[in-house]
């Protein structure tokens, strides 16, 4: 039997963030939020994914502050669900992953989605982590220092 840690008790932001954010559909949820999607069909024609586990993604979303619902704005029955202010600046995590998986996981010229800016309809540049100097900051530059 495998026994998880509470996540608030680890120290950890990365380990924090993916208790709530770390499984494929939670993250495909919020992308397709930032699509513009709202509906609970709408994710559920998007995703293919079985009503019972959206349904599941859906209300720990709501919960943990990311999604909130909102009256349906056609006025009917149905609730929609929108990003909050916590779930918008998700934004760059989803761009991140977007830009590695182009990167990594296509072929050249492989038929893809592409993130473009509005304004100029340009792809979107390369995300990078930058010093306090604005010079981008590589992996072995940075370190992680863990409390005591």
């Amino acid at each position: 039997m495998v026994i998880r840690k509470d996540p608030s008790e680890d120290t950890c932001p990365v380990a924090r963030a993916l208790a709530l954010v770390g499984d494929r559909w939670s993250l495909m949820i919020v992308r397709d939020a930032f699509d513009g999607m709202h509906r609970f069909s709408d994710f559920q024609r998007s995703l293919a994914v079985a009503r019972n586990i959206l349904s599941d993604r859906l209300r720990r979303l709501v919960e943990a502050g990311i999604l909130s619902t909102r009256p349906a704005s056609d006025g009917s029955a149905y609730q929609e669900y929108v990003l909050t202010e916590m779930g918008e600046s998700l934004f760059p995590i989803v761009v991140a992953l977007r830009q590695w998986g182009e990167h990594h996981l296509f072929a050249r010229g492989e038929r893809r989605s592409q993130l473009v800016e509005k304004r100029t309809g340009k792809p979107v540049p390369p995300m990078m982590p930058r010093a306090g100097d604005g010079k981008v900051l590589s992996h072995d530059q940075a370190e992680v220092r863990k409390p005591r």
